[in-house]
Parts: C-alpha cells; structure tokens; sequence
C-alpha cells in the first residue's frame, strides 16, 4: 500500500513541471510580440506563408530572361491591379520595338557573335477567335484583297537582316538580327479590332490582339528551329487617331475617381514590356481550295469514258456536293462536311444534326465561318449548283432519221427526239470535243474535228470564237463521218 500512495504525489510533481514550462513558453510569446520586436517580414518568412512559392516552378526563381522587348507606346490607366497591361495602337502607324539583350556574363555563349530569328505575329488574345483564326483571317483577306494585317517599316528599323513577309501569312513577318548590336524594328498593324467583332451596329468594343515574338537560333544544319525565348503583350488596334482619343478618354476617366478607387488600378507607364509566354504553336493549314477571288491553276476538264476503251479510262472527278437531309445525324453530319471540304469547321459544330445546320441563316453561317467560307458552306447546304455558261442540246442522227419515218405520229409535246444536254464552262472547242467524247463514250483522240452546217450545207470547222457566240440552249443534230485516220471520226452538228 505504501507505493500505491505515492503515485499522486508523482503525479502532482509532474503536473507543477509542466504549468511552469507553460507559463514560460507563454511569458516568451509575450516578449516576441512585444512593442518595437514585432516585424512583419519575419512573419511572412514563416513557412506556413511559404507554401504558396513553394509552388511556383523553380525554374521562375530569381529567373534572368536572355531578352527582353519593349513596345515604345503607352499603357492604358484603366487597367486593374494584377491584370495583364493593355496598349491602344493606330491603324498603320509605324511603332518601335526594342530588341534588348538580357543575358548574364557567360550565359548563352552558342550565340555569341551570330544571328537569332525573331518571328512577329499579331493574333488573337480571345479563345473564342483563336479557335476559328485561320477563318477569321481570309475572311479580312476577301474583305481586304492585296493588304497586310502585320508590316514592318523598314526604312525606320535598325539593326534587322534578311526581313521577310510570307504572302500567305498576312499576321506574321520574321527577321534576323544580332544580340550584341542595337536592333529596333518599326511595325505596323493594318487591321482595327472592330473588324472581328461578331455584330457591327456602331459603338461595340473591339476585340484585343497579341503581339506576340518568338526567338529562335539556329541549329547543326544552319535552320532557325531551337526555341530561345518568347514574349507578348495585349494590344487593341484603333482607326489613325483613335488610340489616342482612347488613351485620353480612359486618363480623364481616371482623374475622376477618387484617390481610394485609384490605388485599384495600375499606373500608365510610357512604354509596355512584353512579358514572356509560352512558343506560338506552329500550325500548317491545308486549304484544299483557292483563296476567295484567286485561282490557282486553269484546269482543263477530265472526263471518263463510260464503258469505252480500257487503255483510257481517267477517273471521273467526284461530285461537287450532296445534299444534306433534316434526317442526317451529327456523324453522318461531320461526314458531310469533310467530302464537302469544311474540315476545319468539324470542330464547331460537333453536334450539329442535319436539320440543325439547315436552320443556319445565311447571316448566322458568316458570323461561324467568315464571309468567305461562310458564303460556301450556305451554298452547299442549300444546294445550289454553279451555273454554266452556256448550255446546249445535242441528239444523234439516227433519231433524226426515225422521227422523219414517223412523221404521221404528231404528239402534242412537239419534237420527240432524246436531247442530251451539254454543259460548258471554258467555251472552247477543246471542251467541246472532250464533252461530246464521254456523250459517245469515246476517247476525246477518237475525234478528228468537229463542224458546224452552214448555208447551203458547208462545213464550218468550229473554233473558240464561234462557240462563245453560241445561242443560250440551241439544238443541234449531231452527224459523224468517218476520217480518213483509223478510229478518228468528224461530227457535223446540224
């Protein structure tokens, strides 16, 4: 019993030890806190505020870009704390950008005393347009023929080599230049933000752009393709004059908030600081068919030969379009769209049935697609064909011949012979010969000439001239003669 008793007492022992530790550890805080020891940089250098940085890369540490580019043109004022910078530029006006060599001692020394590449680029800052990009930028190509979206000013720039501007690229232009020399180049921007936005009733804002630079040097087989740098900025293009009545619009506006309401906003700085991104992916598109107003190649017209000669036998070009039903499903629907070339536009309308797509207006089709593609998509969902230049009607002789031996048998429809119409696009006799060549299924060599029946029964060898002055769907009975050459006929049309 005598230990049993002694255990409370060791207990109380222990609980007066640790309220003295207590008290300690509390009479320390106390002291920490007190007046003139407090400093807020020490709290913040705890590590529950850590956390945060801790998870940030750690490559973005103390990071030194190897460049660093400065647009020469003001920032807004209206532009809230945290958010990205935004610039007013004026359509056309030549604008400097810096080119600054960034690198430490030491740093990058491959490229020391050689060139870099730096590609331009003006593109889209929404999501919404960058998915549709390649649209949006032949539309503005069939609204703006022969013009630029990006240019540089090359009598104003300094220090670039080589500048080029692809004819295809109207948004990109791309120079060489050496780091350890002064570099400036002037752009020009040809487009206004207004020019994309969805609805143009007057007064809408303008969508924002990206300029947007990305750096290359050159690798072992003397190409631009390994990645240095890449840097942007967010831009909005006005009509000349407009950015500054902009830029003094958003200042007064500024000047009337109070001081409270100004500290949420950032300062107008005089220049913008590109900031660096991520490479601009490099994206080749495939057009199948010509650009609006340009055509690529005279194609002269292929036909097949039906169930004629097997050493001759080119395949028959495939059809223009089909019609789409109400009834298509949304796969049957993309399927649609690819044979009909609108590959790029799969994406958009995913879901789209049959019946969904020929609800579109023509308005809502070019708001999707552009004026260019948007014009033949409704085409082609509405089924319209091509209209041709002329067109004729051709039956053979021997038709001719039964309905003069039957000429007793009078119908009240009229001429009972079996017309054949031909259709022609290029009006040549080239196109002639090779339309009534698949009427016979023949091959087009199998023909020799062909003749026109003139007065008192000549034969008039038809030229280029004389089908251009053809009558609008004039009959005519088509005669063959025998050539002098084996398998080669003369036609007479009559």
């Amino acid at each position: 019993m005598a230990w049993a008793l002694k255990l409370p007492l060791a207990d109380e022992v222990i609980e007066s030890g640790l309220v003295q530790d207590f008290d300690a550890s509390l009479s320390g805080i106390g002291q920490e806190l007190g007046a003139g020891a407090y400093s807020m940089s020490d709290v913040l250098a705890l590590p529950i505020f850590k956390q945060e940085e801790s998870s940030l890369p750690p490559d973005n540490e103390n990071k030194i870009l190897p460049f660093q580019y400065v647009l020469c043109a003001a920032t807004s004022p209206a532009v809230k704390l945290h958010d990205e910078t935004l610039t007013y530029l004026n359509q056309g006006q030549s604008y400097e950008i810096r080119m600054l060599d960034n690198r430490k001692l030491g740093e990058l020394p491959e490229i020391n005393g050689k060139l870099v590449k730096s590609i331009f680029r003006v593109v889209f800052h929404d999501r919404r347009l960058q998915y549709t990009e390649h649209q949006q930028l032949e539309g503005w190509r069939w609204n703006r023929p022969g013009d630029r979206i990006l240019d540089i000013d090359i009598p104003m720039s300094v220090g670039i080599i080589d500048p080029r501007a692809n004819p295809t690229q109207l948004n990109t232009v791309e120079f060489l230049w050496d780091p350890a020399k002064r570099t400036s180049v002037f752009i020009q921007v040809h487009c206004i933000s207004t020019e994309f936005t969805m609805r143009k009733h007057g007064g809408e804002k303008g969508v924002p752009f990206r300029v947007q630079i990305d750096t290359f040097k050159e690798n072992e087989n003397g190409e631009y393709t390994e990645h240095l740098h890449s840097a942007s900025c967010q831009i909005k293009v006005f009509k000349p004059k407009g950015a500054d009545r902009k830029q003094k619009t958003d200042r007064e506006k500024m000047e009337k908030r109070t001081p409270h309401e100004k500290e949420k906003y950032q300062p107008s700085y005089e220049t913008t600081i590109l900031t660096e991104c991520s490479p601009w992916p490099e994206i080749t598109y495939v057009n199948n068919s010509p650009s609006p107003g340009f055509n690529s190649s005279h194609s002269s017209f292929s036909l097949g030969e039906g169930n004629g000669s097997p050493n001759h036998q080119p395949e028959p070009p495939p059809p223009v379009t089909d019609n789409l039903l109400p009834t298509t499903t949304p796969q049957e629907a993309q399927q649609w769209l690819h044979r009909n070339r609108f590959s790029t536009f799969t994406r958009l309308f995913t879901n789209f049935s049959g019946a969904d797509l020929l609800k579109l207006t023509r308005d809502d089709v070019i708001q999707i697609c552009g004026p260019a593609d948007g014009i033949r998509l409704f085409n082609a969902l509405k089924g319209r064909m091509v209209r041709p230049r002329l067109t004729i009607y051709v039956c053979q002789e021997s038709l001719q011949l039964r309905e003069q031996q039957q000429q007793q048998q009078k119908h009240e429809d009229g001429d009972s012979n079996v017309y054949h119409a031909i259709y022609l696009e290029e009006l040549t006799a080239v196109e002639l010969t090779e339309k009534i060549a698949q009427l016979f299924s023949i091959s087009p060599r199998q023909i020799s000439q062909i003749y026109k029946q003139g007065p008192t029964g000549i034969h008039v060898l038809i030229s280029d001239e004389m089908i251009q002055n053809f009558q609008e769907e004039a009959c005519f009975i088509l005669d063959t003669m025998k050539a002098e050459t084996n398998d080669s006929y003369h036609i007479i049309l009559k």
